[in-house]
């Protein structure tokens, strides 16, 4: 990736004479800088190699999310939601589907609740990953980047299983899921590239259902972290870049607005899932990680924890729904579609489909706020219905975006290199933050 960095040079005038040395500059940090993930601007007030202010410009990246979700039907509006942080698709379906349960008053089944919450932390642990990959490329870990993948490609598997996309799943809906967990996991096929033998051992965790291959990959996932840990934490260079880097008090954290893993990471012991539980989240065992220091190497500290109890809460929902048929989705035709086989046979039903996926449904007149604890903090959902079948108003509040807003406060008097560092620890994405 290419990346230009202009230096606009300002000069200081004494006695009508210019000054020989240089004393202060601005720098243009982005939006081409492979740090700056592709669409983040900072102009960044310097003296020397020391930042004095920091100012993130966003608007490069605008996709006016929230006004597209008002001019369309609530259930046409889910396949958006996917787009906002596109490294935690399914999490950021579950704000806006229960944000619409609750205006419609309406509560999916607990099988349904309880592959919601296994799919939330399967995806916590894709988010974490692509982080911890991509912050550890940033500031000189390459190895990282590669080991990460090497897991993710796992779980992405299980997202095309369910849903048929590897990103953009679409697969939560109002009153549910749109199906139940498929009993056969896809496996690889023959190639010339490939021997017999190699084909058998990728496949060897693909004999049997989703639910097995998940399982699979739990029993394997601990080592694989502890792989990581071997690898950075406690590597001198990567303390040296993270210790005592971009350190936020638990105070301030507060006042700024932040959440999930850059709150606890100052110490906040605070969690939606445990404070405010939603779906089964009041029955599944698990641990909040928090930080002492609030630097970058805290903040990695905890993401890594998180890792290992999103590991031990998926364990738990697969012993769960190996011992618990039933419904994944309401059994009311206002909002489930009826089976395909239906629908191949009755023109009734290919009607109700039709009308299903074209004009939606009306929701009741109020206003909702669901909020999760997606990976990256508190993702919330505001929606204002008028009776439509449309919402009147919708306001997404991101998690990203109040952190964002601390860049000043956490790179002032660190280095330029330091501003990497901080960037990677904010864990942005900046579809959620310029949506």
């Amino acid at each position: 990736m290419s990346f230009v960095t202009t230096i606009a040079i300002r000069p200081i005038f004494s006695r009508g004479e210019m000054m020989s040395e240089i004393q202060n500059f601005t720098l243009n940090f982005g939006p081409q800088h492979p740090a700056a993930h592709g669409v983040l601007r900072l102009v960044l007030e310097m003296d020397g190699e020391v930042i004095q202010r920091a100012d993130p410009h966003i608007g490069l990246l605008h996709r006016a999310t929230e006004k597209l979700a008002e001019s369309k039907p609530y259930n046409q509006s889910i396949g958006y939601m996917d787009r906002l942080d596109y490294v935690s698709m399914m999490c950021n379906e579950h704000g806006y589907v229960l944000a619409i349960e609750k205006l419609l008053g309406i509560e999916a089944p607990i099988r349904a609740q309880y592959i919601r919450v296994m799919f939330d932390e399967i995806t916590r642990v894709l988010n974490h990953l692509m982080w911890l990959g991509a912050h550890g490329l940033d500031i000189g870990a390459m190895s990282m980047f590669l080991f990460c993948f090497r897991e993710r490609e796992d779980l992405m598997d299980c997202y095309e299983a369910v849903s048929g996309t590897r990103m953009h799943a679409t697969y939560y809906r109002p009153g549910g899921v749109y199906r139940d967990l498929p009993e056969q996991m896809p496996q690889y096929d023959d190639s010339k590239l490939r021997s017999d033998k190699r084909l058998k051992d990728m496949n060897a965790a693909r004999e049997g259902s989703l639910l097995d291959f998940i399982q699979d990959f739990t029993e394997r996932f601990p080592a694989r972290v502890d792989e990581y840990e071997n690898l950075l934490t406690d590597n001198r260079i990567w303390k040296q870049r993270t210790v005592n880097i971009g350190v936020v008090t638990p105070e301030r954290a507060m006042q700024l607005g932040f959440t999930g893993p850059m709150l606890r990471g100052s110490g906040v012991v605070w969690d939606l899932r445990k404070k405010q539980p939603y779906e089964t989240y009041a029955d599944v065992d698990f641990d909040i990680p928090v930080g002492v220091n609030g630097d970058c190497y805290d903040r990695y500290l905890v993401r890594i924890e998180e890792l290992r109890q999103s590991n031990h809460i998926i364990q738990q929902c697969i012993a769960w729904l190996r011992e618990n048929p039933g419904p994944v989705i309401l059994e009311d035709p206002k909002f489930a579609p009826p089976s395909r086989a239906d629908m191949k046979d009755d023109m009734e039903a290919l009607i109700h489909h039709f009308k299903l996926f074209t004009e939606g449904y009306t929701v009741p007149v109020g206003e909702a706020y669901a909020a999760i604890e997606h990976p990256k903090g508190e993702f919330g959902v505001y929606i204002v219905s008028d009776g439509a079948n449309k919402p009147y108003r919708v306001k997404i509040r991101a998690p990203g975006f109040a952190h964002l807003s601390a860049m000043q406060e956490m790179v002032e008097g660190h280095m330029l290199a330091d501003v990497v560092a901080v960037i990677g620890t904010q864990d942005i994405v900046f579809g959620e933050i310029d949506r």
